[in-house]
């Protein structure tokens, strides 16, 4: 899934994420056909350099970001476009259902920004916004809409082109580690239900899916009232309830391995919750699924967690998340 970028706009060179911890990038080559990792970088930033919002200023420390970023990007190769990977707490996201879905672009596009408009937190002039189809049930078609203030894209566009790089598309990283999920050789088979717990430093996005579908999506920043094991327990009251689901085929947890100490136990609670009330076992995510490691690069957790949403963005077109 793209956010805000051109419709159909082909997957990059060069991926790069930034968190509010680091700033990360990778890119992939292709040998006999399998999606190899080329080369990878990451370099933290400093407490409060970064702070990622929906709305507000998110940079506070611009030339630690733009180093930061200019010293990965030099190690990928000095790309002039990239994809540009963002928080998840960016963005707004909803489904949104029409039962008759208008056959011209420019209508659709009318209907979807009336649609969130209600719920928008600014003005929808203000907004950026960008919008897949989603599940297609006998009551009409699903679409995945995704609303970011323009002032606020354009804040870490910006930081690119001080590094001497072009965002050509701007995504969300749960979003991403869905795509990577999707283009491994271990994807869900057909429309079997999965749950995908992404964890952030500074936030957690809880996704459900049914096949490459997005049925529910929620995020959680850090500072909620509330445990992570709270947040597993109401997705899966609502699964069971609202969505009617028979059962999950998977659960993945990503993130756990880049998580600061500090966090690892509320992260193991989490997951000992969500096999507790899932009756399934909670399983890593793992990019080498869909991009192979060479020998050189060592398989740490915490290494495997940066790459993922980078794997998944680089391998969009090959199974884009229609969610």
């Amino acid at each position: 899934m793209s956010l805000f970028s051109l419709r159909d706009s082909p997957a990059p060179a060069v991926a790069v994420e930034m968190a509010a911890n680091r700033v990360a990038a990778a890119s992939l080559e292709w040998r006999g056909g399998q999606a190899v990792v080329a080369a990878h970088a990451a370099e933290p930033l400093p407490p409060g350099a970064l702070v990622p919002a929906l709305t507000g200023v998110n940079v506070h420390d611009r030339a630690a970001v733009v180093q930061a970023l200019a010293s990965v990007l030099e190690r990928a190769g000095r790309p002039r476009r990239i994809g540009l990977i963002v928080p998840d707490v960016v963005a707004k996201v909803s489904l949104v259902r029409f039962e008759r879905v208008p056959s011209k672009l420019q209508e659709l596009d009318q209907l979807v920004r009336w649609q969130v408009r209600k719920s928008a937190p600014f003005a929808i002039e203000e907004a950026q916004v960008s919008y897949v189809p989603g599940l297609r049930a006998d009551d009409g078609q699903e679409f995945v809409v995704s609303l970011a203030r323009r002032t606020v894209i354009e804040e870490y566009e910006a930081l690119c082109a001080e590094a001497g790089a072009h965002a050509g598309l701007v995504d969300l990283s749960t979003f991403n580690v869905i795509n990577a999920v999707l283009a491994g050789s271990s994807a869900p088979a057909g429309d079997a239900d999965w749950l995908l717990v992404n964890v952030a430093p500074d936030y957690t996005s809880i996704a459900l899916l049914r096949g490459p579908s997005l049925i529910f999506f929620r995020n959680r920043a850090a500072d909620t009232e509330g445990t992570l094991g709270d947040l597993v327990h109401q997705t899966a009251m609502y699964y069971e309830d609202r969505l009617k689901g028979a059962g999950l085929a998977r659960v993945i947890l990503a993130g756990a391995g880049a998580a600061p100490i500090e966090h690892a136990p509320e992260i193991e609670g989490a997951r000992r919750s969500l096999e507790d009330r899932l009756r399934t076992s909670v399983e890593a995510a793992d990019p080498r699924a869909a991009a192979a490691l060479t020998d050189r690069i060592t398989a740490a957790p915490a290494l495997l967690d940066t790459l993922t949403p980078l794997v998944g963005l680089l391998l969009r077109d090959r199974d884009r998340v229609p969610a």
